[in-house]
């Protein structure tokens, strides 16, 4: 259970929800297998093992599952093609845009209740301690559809995404051009930097050393660091994006080791790996917050 590339909400101040009371709510909307005509169910789905929240030290896991009917436009179109053809040879005359339209329709309605259903799930980890909400998605499509999902389910868990006083673009290129990370991180050899004219034109490098006077040339010219790999304490390495989402997400040798050496089975090691993931990863995130300013409590 380690997290590769997250989304970091805030919780309201006077946030109350527990482990048992989150189970509650979930339970309330399971995930429901596709039926007849519908291309997509959402709910909330097992977690870990058969339990849809897994809790530990007040930090609780919980995931949303999807259920997609697998139907793609080749077998429709493949289909419409012949019953077209068909149409055309009986009754001699060429099928239009509209009727077309229609036989498609009808095509995907009486295939859709034997295409094949593929399950999908999206994890989220609910620190209340920190008033933390970290979706773990690799696309803002994702992390919606968790968010909307959950909105439907909670009524009492307002979040919203995180600001920081100062943004990453400035932070990044500051630390970049003064050669000078925020204590406890080192810049890595990932960059991305993006003009902020017109053009918008993009430079990225990978796995290249970021000292050199032609990458502050870039930043003297008017190029803006909008990705940028860093380490925190030799623990974690990853990608911060220009819209505070962490991409990437490593860690280190250190961390994992301690977990297989302690677990003596699946369970034991699935709960030790979530202990060492959202303790390293919330002190990662406190060190990162405080290296932005700190938390914009009201956004405009």
């Amino acid at each position: 259970m380690w997290f590769k590339n997250i989304f970091i909400y805030r919780l309201s101040t006077d946030c109350t929800i527990t482990a048992d009371k989150l189970n509650e709510k979930l339970a309330l909307k399971p995930l429901q297998p596709c039926s007849g005509l519908d291309k997509q169910s959402r709910g909330w789905a097992a977690c870990h093992s058969d339990k849809l929240v897994h809790g530990t030290n007040q930090q609780i896991l919980f995931a949303l599952g999807v259920e997609q009917k697998l139907l793609p436009a080749t077998i429709i179109n493949r289909f419409a093609k012949e019953h077209v053809a068909d149409i055309e040879a009986q009754q001699g005359y060429k099928v239009g845009r509209k009727e077309m339209k229609e036989i498609k329709e009808a095509i995907t309605e009486e295939l859709l209740p034997r295409a094949f259903a593929l399950q999908r799930k999206t994890f989220a980890w609910l620190d209340p301690i920190n008033g933390r909400l970290i979706i773990e998605a690799a696309s803002s499509t994702k992390a919606e559809e968790f968010l909307e999902q959950l909105n439907k389910t909670l009524d009492d868990l307002p979040v919203k995404q995180l600001h920081t006083t100062i943004s990453p673009v400035a932070a990044m290129t500051d630390w970049l051009a003064g050669n000078n990370a925020p204590a406890g991180f080192t810049i890595d050899r990932e960059l991305e930097l993006r003009a902020t004219g017109e053009s918008k034109a993009t430079i990225r490098y990978a796995n290249h050393a970021l000292e050199g006077e032609e990458i502050l040339a870039h930043i003297a010219s008017g190029k803006r660091v909008t990705r940028l790999g860093m380490t925190w304490n030799d623990r974690i390495s990853f990608v911060l994006t220009e819209q505070l989402q962490i991409k990437k997400l490593e860690f280190l040798d250190i961390i994992k080791e301690e977990s297989t050496t302690l677990a003596d089975n699946a369970d034991e090691m699935f709960e030790l790996d979530f202990t060492l993931m959202t303790g390293e990863l919330a002190r990662m995130l406190a060190d990162l917050t405080e290296a932005l300013g700190g938390v914009v409590l009201s956004s405009h």
